[in-house]
């Protein structure tokens, strides 16, 4: 390519603030701080926080709803939508 990125990819940076990364994943702030705490994707500095965007999407990842997969209560669950439930 030219050095300019795909139209359809989103501009993305390793590292955000919470501000910034809770508008890039289309999200409430609180919503945002709170994911990127339980991922483990944040970095103190002094009193800034930054959020790792690599871990953060690596940690999205686990909240894929996947259709086919569905164990019901008569195998032993509560409606589970992922495998290993």
């Amino acid at each position: 390519m030219t050095g300019k990125e795909a139209p359809n990819k989103r501009n993305v940076q390793k590292f955000v603030r919470y501000a910034e990364g809770a508008k890039m994943y289309s999200m409430g702030l609180s919503k945002f701080q709170e994911l990127a705490k339980d991922a483990k994707a944040c970095y103190k500095v002094g009193q800034l926080v930054l959020v790792n965007t690599e871990i953060l999407d690596e940690y999205l990842e686990t909240f894929r709803i996947v259709e086919d997969v569905l164990i019901t209560k008569a195998e032993g669950a509560d409606y589970c939508y992922q495998e290993g439930c």
